[in-house]
């Protein structure tokens, strides 16, 4: 990677772990046998993509999980549970990795989120680092339920180069998810792809960041 100034970082499974796949054993434990079909990384239900834009509430997605599912007999909390249940936590050297590329270029998060596993994560980061959020580690942290948008279409990434008058050949973008990623390029951002068993801390070395 050459003449980087910006680094725009996504959030689950760049920084913070999460498994997919402990949230569909979760729903189907709660006896929503078509998990699969309507919830998984790279295809979901648009339930989904409203909670992550904001469109809709908490309390409307649970209910709309009701409604899909035909599992009316289901609580908030065991919905909620198990949408949480994909969130594993951050290893403990990704803050650090996180503050030096801080010292040396211009860095964001963009996350695609939603408000209950922004709820989980905010109390996450307090219990288990003392932090209020993730604002220390970034000029700004930007998630896709406060914005009304959402990866992987251009608009959530025009926002934030337009915001902070960035220059796209100079910015480099690390997410997990490829459609996301195709995005960027098309807009002429530089890309890492960053998967399982691969970490933060390889990819900065292997950047050479």
């Amino acid at each position: 990677m050459r003449n980087i100034h910006n680094i725009i970082f996504d959030y689950g499974n760049v920084i913070f772990q999460i498994d997919f796949l402990k949230t569909r054993q979760a729903f189907q434990a709660l006896g929503i046998q078509d998990a699969d079909s309507f919830f998984s990384h790279k295809k979901q239900h648009n339930l989904f993509d409203e909670l992550d834009m904001g469109k809709i509430s908490a309390a409307e997605f649970y209910e709309g999980i009701r409604k899909v599912s035909g599992r009316n007999e289901l609580s908030d909390d065991q919905i909620r549970d198990a949408w949480n249940a994909l969130l594993i936590g951050v290893p403990k050297e990704n803050h650090d990795i996180l503050l030096e590329m801080k010292s040396k270029y211009r860095t964001f998060l963009l996350s695609n989120n939603n408000e209950i596993h922004y709820h989980f994560l905010m109390n996450y980061l307090k219990e288990n680092f003392g932090l209020a959020d993730n604002s220390g580690f970034f000029e700004k942290d930007y998630y896709s339920h406060l914005m009304g948008m959402r990866k992987p279409n251009r608009d959530i990434f025009e926002f934030v180069i337009n915001e902070h008058k960035l220059v796209p050949e100079e910015t480099l973008f690390i997410d997990d998810s490829p459609q996301h990623l195709l995005t960027a390029k098309e807009l002429g951002i530089q890309t890492a792809l960053l998967t399982s068993p691969d970490t933060l801390q390889k990819l900065v070395k292997r950047l050479d960041l």
